[in-house]
C-alpha cells in the first residue's frame, strides 16, 4: 500500500488537513457563505472520515516504525 510507505509525518500533515476540512465545510455551510448541498456535505464526511483513518495510520506508524516485529 503506498500510504504505508509515507512517513508518519506526513500522514499526519494530511489527516490534520482533511480533518479541517471536514470540520471547515460545515461551518461555511452554516454561515451560508457556501451554499449546502447533498454533494458537498459528502465530502465533508468523506474528508473527516478519511482524515481520522490516516491519523490513526500515522500514529500507529509513528509509535511503531513497520518493519519492527510484535
Amino acid at each position: 500500500m503506498i500510504v504505508s510507505r509515507w512517513p508518519p509525518r506526513r500522514l499526519l500533515i494530511l489527516a490534520a488537513a482533511l480533518l479541517f476540512l471536514g470540520a471547515g465545510l460545515p461551518f461555511l455551510m452554516v454561515v451560508k457563505v457556501l451554499e449546502a448541498t447533498f454533494l458537498l456535505a459528502f465530502i465533508s464526511y468523506g474528508a473527516t472520515l478519511s482524515g481520522a483513518f490516516l491519523g490513526y495510520l500515522g500514529i500507529l506508524h509513528y509509535v511503531r516504525p513497520p518493519g519492527r516485529g510484535l
